[in-house]
């Protein structure tokens, strides 16, 4: 497995303090994100899931914690849209250039708005995917809202 991927070298090419961990990946697993949490040994709090959604028709990228859901009318109200659904894997594929279980917040094809859960802020390091599946970034979650320049709000149900 590459540890070096366009999310990495997004984060490389904004200065950004992290460090690389890679789990085996189940393809089958029910939760993605839970079964990295459990993977790597952390709290599902401190592993964030990426998640793809239509707000009024356009693409957002969506960070919350592992364990939790997200919230459609929060993430609408979040960025002031009217409506919110999760987008399908095929459309977040391509949208990202990632693959579901893959999709990372970092060096997606082309910038998306991005909404941070605020629960996330309060951690001192997160982990987030890493653009591949079975590898994952750890971080400071200030970093991460910074970087992608993402609104931070509540947003999970």
């Amino acid at each position: 497995m590459s540890k070096v991927t366009p999310a990495t070298r997004a984060l490389t090419a904004a200065g950004v303090a992290f460090t690389v961990h890679s789990y085996d990946y189940d393809p089958d697993a029910e939760s993605i994100g839970l079964q990295a949490a459990s993977a790597l040994g952390e709290d599902p709090a401190r592993v964030l899931k990426t998640l793809m959604a239509l707000v009024d028709g356009k693409p957002v990228c969506v960070i919350v914690p592992s364990d939790r859901e997200v919230s459609m009318k929060k993430l609408a109200a979040a960025i002031s849209g009217k409506s919110a659904q999760m987008m399908k894997p095929a459309e977040a594929e391509r949208v990202t250039g990632f693959k579901v279980g893959g999709i990372s917040p970092f060096g997606q094809r082309r910038p998306v708005k991005t909404v941070i859960d605020q629960s996330a802020l309060a951690y001192d390091q997160v982990y987030v995917n890493g653009g591949q599946r079975g590898l994952q970034v750890r971080l400071n979650p200030s970093d991460v809202r910074d970087v992608l320049k993402a609104v931070a709000a509540d947003v999970i149900a």
